[in-house]
């Protein structure tokens, strides 16, 4: 549901918060619109494989990282985004420019059967 969007932005601000990251934080704007990004993708690309996205997330001292896992088999190339299908290239070179502009890292993992995937962001604080 376009929904979706919208409902993980708020959680993981409440998330954050419990897991101490100052809301005001220069990487907590940016982070959650690569969150919102990689979510859009999610519903827009995968709902009819895939009708529930799992977003996981965890924090430290300097770190915060978070993933997005939906069981749709296609894995996105993170860093060919820009010469990627059309339908792909908005929002995952948003992803990637911002993740990588704040020192972040991006990695794809897939599912050991093949069937699904999570797009990890890791981003310094």
């Amino acid at each position: 549901m376009p929904s979706a969007v919208r409902l993980a932005r708020e959680t993981t601000e409440h998330v954050l918060t419990e897991l101490g990251v100052n809301p005001r934080h220069p990487t907590v704007g940016p982070a959650l619109l690569i969150l919102s990004e990689l979510v859009a993708n999610a519903v827009r690309h995968t709902a009819t494989a895939s009708p529930q996205t799992t977003v996981i997330y965890a924090a430290g001292e300097h770190c915060l990282a978070f993933g997005v896992h939906d069981r749709h088999p296609y894995q996105p190339s993170l860093y060919g985004a820009a010469t990627g299908p059309e339908a792909e290239r908005g929002g995952l070179v948003t992803v990637m420019e911002l993740t990588l502009g704040l020192g972040g890292t991006a990695v794809v993992r897939g599912d050991a059967d093949g069937q699904g995937k999570s797009i990890w962001i890791t981003l310094p604080l």
